[in-house]
């Protein structure tokens, strides 16, 4: 039977050079004092993109401070950092500028801003102390630089404990974004490996919110969409990465993966790649989830899910591949592994990232305790034993 809920507040101002219009619109957040959060990496500042956001935000009497220490896994001691600059400057609302962990560590700065306490007094599983913050996040504006995490359009943020191997996602309605500005234009720069690696982070948010069992009408038709664009236009984008067409249509289907992962959910592949990241800080997301993939999809091929076999389609139209529907699931691993191959991330190593086999049983134990609901939404009932045969086998 069909049941879901379907809220989505968040205003969407899309297009090539829409980054002007943070000056003029009048939905920007109320207040005079905003703190922009950007990444540790200094990209935002030699991209200019700093400067002009804080120009617009001048525009409209707003004065900025700015917060640079978030790494590409954020941490919950710089949450909690900036939580402490946002009180004392009376900060009215927060600007998330750069990538999806930029964006991610900015919301979950609105949301401690406003409530007593760490970070992990709201996380629900591990450690957490599943606590319901009895406050709304302070505003957010998200400007996304990179296609990867939807995370303009989520109400979710994940972040590591600092000093520990626990990444967990965190959400609250309060943090979706009152503004998602989204401007394709800022996303040329990125470097072909960047590229292929969000634009797989986007894919897979669409496939896991489409085999998710919380899924909805919404979600499925934003998820084919997304599926549809990376899988047709991410081998151009890495080829050359200044296409504006390619640009723009990968922005998007950021964008609707976002969209379709909010209502939706991610399933257990996440939680497995989550476990890796925070064993593994230097490892992108969107190539952990890569290199999970071919495992991870065997087994769910295996279970014969009927829904794989939509996923086939939406891949194979992109590329004109015509396939008899006998063959859709099976196929789907295929078509997959040469997508990969054709944005260059075949020849990617958990390896390379510091994985160890013997790590293995401590990655699933991880797995479970810190995400595990997501093991709960996940179409085919999985098992430790089978959890750590999917590690095996992506690590070989």
């Amino acid at each position: 039977m069909l049941h879901f809920d379907h809220y989505m507040p968040t205003r969407i101002i899309f297009g090539p050079g829409k980054l002007e219009e943070l000056g003029k619109t009048p939905f920007l957040p109320k207040g005079k004092n905003a703190m922009v959060v950007i990444g540790e990496s200094g990209i935002m500042l030699q991209q200019g993109y700093l400067a002009r956001v804080q120009g617009y935000l001048s525009e409209h009497g707003v004065r900025s401070i700015v917060f640079d220490k978030i790494k590409p896994n954020p941490e919950s001691d710089s949450v909690e950092e900036a939580t402490r600059i946002c009180r004392e400057k009376k900060v009215d609302f927060i600007v998330g500028l750069g990538g999806g962990s930029t964006i991610d560590a900015a919301k979950a700065i609105a949301l401690l801003a406003t409530n007593e306490g760490e970070l992990w007094d709201y996380v629900a599983s591990g450690t957490g102390k599943n606590k319901t913050a009895a406050n709304a996040a302070l505003p957010i504006v998200a400007i996304p630089t990179t296609a990867g995490t939807g995370s303009e359009v989520t109400p979710g943020s994940v972040i590591t404990k600092t000093g520990s191997a626990e990444k967990i996602g965190i959400r609250h309605e309060s943090m979706y974004p009152a503004i998602a500005l989204v401007d394709p234009t800022l996303m040329m720069s990125m470097p072909p490996f960047l590229t292929a690696c969000t634009g797989m982070d986007a894919f897979f948010h669409a496939v896991e919110s489409y085999l998710s069992t919380v899924r909805s009408p919404n979600s499925d038709l934003l998820a084919l969409e997304a599926i549809h664009l990376i899988c047709h236009y991410l081998p151009r984008a890495v080829e050359e990465g200044s296409d504006e067409e390619s640009r723009i249509a990968l922005a998007w289907a950021s964008t609707a993966a976002g969209l379709s992962l909010s209502q939706a959910v991610a399933i257990s592949q996440h939680s497995m790649e989550h476990a890796l990241s925070a064993f593994y800080p230097e490892l992108p997301h969107g190539a952990g989830l890569t290199m999970l993939a071919k495992a991870y999809f065997t087994f769910m091929t295996e279970r014969d899910l009927e829904r794989l076999g939509d996923l086939t389609m939406a891949m194979a139209d992109s590329i004109g591949l015509d396939l008899p529907e006998d063959q859709l699931t099976e196929a789907f691993v295929p078509i997959l592994e040469e997508f990969i191959r054709s944005i260059g991330l075949r020849d990617l190593k958990l390896s390379d990232y510091g994985m160890k086999r013997e790590d293995i049983p401590a990655l699933t134990e991880t797995a479970f305790q810190t995400m595990g609901r997501l093991f709960e939404i996940t179409p085919t009932e999985m098992t430790a034993e089978d959890v750590n045969t999917i590690f095996e086998k992506a690590f070989e």
